[in-house]
């Protein structure tokens, strides 16, 4: 099978064209299209990249192409990491979504455009890019809600994985559990789904009550705001000592906070993000089915705050070689609930200058309320 990377040159694409090749999940005689911009920086550097790809891993390389226009792609995945990603401005706040949208949303329009025209029609396209709900909106709306998948909930979730199995003292691969909602600051960790290998119901529901100490997702959003803040006083004087207080909070404060952090340090999280994406990718070549968690195009598979939801919301689902086929979330507690009612009207509402259409999801208060 072959994979086409959008923007490949970026940050975020190079790595995953590394990692790509370098884990060899395509095979010598699958195909790797490194798509770039013709006129701009891309698309002389996708020339360069991919002659260091064949210069370092050309004994197990699979077909290396470049392709410029986006008429030309043409694959069985298609990662979209295409697109602007303004770094923080000089007081450490970064892009907003509506900024992020504005920049991005005409590419995005663009690739699903010609995939739609020229595509084989059966392809899974996974959206890196951000804002990822936007890119999903727009995608699966040309090209069929079960073909797109925004990875922006996996990496969540793999973070969220990672956080809990160091605050337990246990190995990632130990852990289960998710996270849906809206990637970046509105996402929401799933703690009903929390699952740890080795311990029974009341050893688990003992250990996951331990670690959230008496919090509901109900104080999270305030709880996040007042870790941005205490994270730019403390960084202004001494980086290392900001990373050092992530450390202390608890599992789902981290997820959220430490790569806002890195981004705040002038690092980026392209290594992590492009190694989500992988998994990703692999178990659609591989034909298997799994669950993960993405941002899909809902038409009402999924209820939150009392309402079917009808847009771009992150939730657990079933993935495999064409595309995701169902959604599996079970009825959540009322904070849950709750915030995933608010980040789907977060969605929303800032993708609708972009898709044409009318938010219809009243944002919920923190109780679960509707105003």
């Amino acid at each position: 099978m072959d994979v086409a990377v959008l923007g490949a040159t970026g940050d975020v694409g190079r790595q995953i064209c590394t990692q790509l090749v370098e884990r060899q999940v395509l095979p010598p005689t699958s195909r790797l299209q490194l798509v770039g911009r013709p006129g701009g920086a891309s698309g002389r550097a996708v020339h360069g990249l991919r002659t260091d790809l064949v210069d370092a891993y050309d004994e197990h390389a699979p077909l290396l192409d470049v392709a410029l226009d986006p008429d030309d792609v043409v694959a069985d995945v298609v990662v979209v990491a295409a697109g602007r990603t303004p770094p923080p401005t000089s007081d450490g706040v970064p892009a907003s979504r509506a900024e992020l949208a504005a920049d991005n949303a005409a590419v995005f329009r663009a690739y699903a455009d010609a995939l739609a025209a020229h595509g084989s029609g059966s392809e899974v396209v996974v959206v890196v890019s951000n804002p990822v709900e936007l890119g999903v909106a727009i995608l699966a709306e040309r090209l069929g809600r079960h073909r797109v998948i925004g990875m922006g909930a996996w990496l969540d979730t793999l973070r969220f994985r990672r956080e809990l199995a160091v605050s337990l003292g246990v190995r990632r691969h130990r852990v289960g559990g998710f996270v849906g909602g809206q990637h970046g600051e509105d996402a929401v960790p799933l703690w009903s789904t929390v699952r740890i290998s080795g311990l029974d119901v009341d050893e688990r529901e003992r250990a996951v009550a331990r670690l959230r100490a008496g919090r509901t997702l109900a104080t999270f959003p305030a709880e996040v705001a007042d870790a941005k803040a205490q994270l730019m006083a403390v960084a202004s004087r001494d980086i290392a000592a900001a990373f050092a207080l992530i450390d202390t909070w608890p599992p789902d404060l981290r997820v959220v906070a430490r790569p806002w952090m890195t981004h705040q340090s002038g690092a980026k999280t392209a290594t992590g993000t492009a190694s989500a994406t992988i998994d990703l990718v692999e178990t659609i070549l591989d034909g298997r089915e799994i669950v993960v968690a993405g941002q899909v195009a809902l038409a009402g598979e999924a209820s939150v705050g009392g309402s079917p939801v009808d847009g771009v919301l992150g939730v657990p689902v079933v993935v495999g070689p064409e595309g995701w086929t169902r959604v599996l979330l079970d009825p959540l507690p009322p904070d849950e609930d709750a915030r995933l009612a608010q980040a789907a009207a977060a969605v929303a509402a800032g993708s609708a200058p972009w898709t044409g259409t009318t938010p219809t999801t009243t944002p919920a208060t923190t109780d679960g309320a509707a105003r």
